[in-house]
């Protein structure tokens, strides 16, 4: 959900069914191959040389920022996850709504978790698939009027 929002922000086209085909798909993201050697390698091989090489990739493909990101976005992800499928957190509605096609797409229904997430109303999921796109509108509108705040006080 994170990846698609950000991408829609960033008006950039991605391929999220990349997640589930494996490696010979791209998704259209700026650095995949280094960004999932990267999460790959911090997941499945800890404190591993590879782990360091993965590292190294990213911030000589994409900087140092990219890096740092990409390391707390991976953090999150396994904290957020690790939390909610502990205590069965379930979607709440709006994530339940929002998420339809592509829990649908990636197939994750089928994982065991997926049974504590009920499906919300079809009055809900229209007034909530209604009001996303007014949202992240107001969310980059508020962006770039302010990107010229930050870009003048970083010079």
């Amino acid at each position: 959900m994170m990846l698609r929002a950000s991408s829609e922000f960033a008006d950039q086209q991605v391929d999220l069914s990349v997640i589930t085909k494996g490696t010979d798909a791209t998704s259209g993201v700026k650095g995949e191959t280094a960004l999932l050697n990267l999460v790959e390698e911090t997941v499945m091989h800890p404190g591993s040389d590879n782990l360091r090489h993965a590292r190294d990739a990213v911030l000589d493909e994409l900087g140092p920022q990219a890096l740092v990101d990409t390391a707390a976005v991976i953090g999150n992800f396994q904290r957020m996850t690790r939390i909610a499928d502990g205590t069965g957190i379930p979607l709440d509605d709006m994530m339940t709504a929002m998420t339809v096609d592509i829990r649908r797409d990636l197939k994750l229904n089928e994982f065991g978790a997926a049974y504590r997430t009920k499906e919300t109303s079809l009055f809900k999921r229209l007034m909530i698939r209604t009001m996303f796109p007014i949202m992240m509108r107001r969310i980059r509108k508020r962006a770039q009027a302010q990107a010229p705040i930050h870009a003048k006080g970083d010079a």
